[in-house]
């Protein structure tokens, strides 16, 4: 069974720094993309960072120059760490991951977790 779990969300001021992590697991999996999307109350979610498996990496333009996706294979893990946060980056945050298992590829997510920034 494929997990994502996520860690590191909570409560920041407004210019303050989170870094939220993400481990996949499960027996025999291969991972390709991995990244993060976040959720506001009464919006879509949508996508704020990908990482290929490379190391290639994509940004919502909310967040670029203030968000770094990085993922360590080893470990199966990727991280998003957030610097100079705003309000408005407050939302629940959800790993995602294209795993492929048995030669079966598919779209995983995680549980989420909140993010919240003052002002």
């Amino acid at each position: 069974q494929v997990q994502l779990v996520e860690s590191g969300g909570g409560l920041v001021q407004a210019g303050g720094s989170l870094r939220l992590s993400c481990v996949a697991s499960g027996s025999s999996i291969s991972i390709n993309n991995m990244g993060w999307y976040r959720q506001a109350p009464g919006k879509q979610r949508e996508l704020v960072a990908g990482i290929t498996r490379g190391g290639s990496t994509n940004y919502a333009d909310s967040v670029k120059g203030r968000f770094t996706v990085s993922r360590d294979n080893a470990k199966n893990t990727v991280y998003l760490q957030m610097n100079s946060l705003k309000p408005e980056d407050t939302a629940v945050y959800y790993c995602n991951a294209v795993i492929i298992v048995v030669g079966v590829t598919r779209n995983y997510w995680g549980q989420g977790t909140q993010v919240t920034v003052s002002s």
